[in-house]
């Protein structure tokens, strides 16, 4: 399996590559050359810790939180009314 390596350096993962180490978008990656000149790719350790508990931000603490029951039309026309 090929790519091909664009002006700015970049390459595609291919999908199976992706599938097999369970890549996804933001997922840390690492590069290494062996003896024989081979690269291999590792996916790096998430900064987030072990776990993978601990968010990265306060916006990640918050995404998924939200257990409001209302509808958005009974939102929206409690906002305005």
């Amino acid at each position: 399996m090929s790519t091909t390596l664009t002006v700015k350096g970049q390459v595609t993962i291919p999908k199976q590559i992706r599938d097999a180490l369970g890549l996804v978008p933001g997922t840390p990656i690492d590069f290494a050359v062996n003896r024989d000149g081979e690269v291999v790719l590792h996916k790096a350790a998430d900064p987030r810790g072990k776990a993978g508990k601990t968010p990265l931000d306060r916006f990640d603490a918050a995404r998924g939180k939200a257990d409001v029951p209302w509808r958005t039309q009974d939102l929206m026309a409690l906002l305005r009314g």
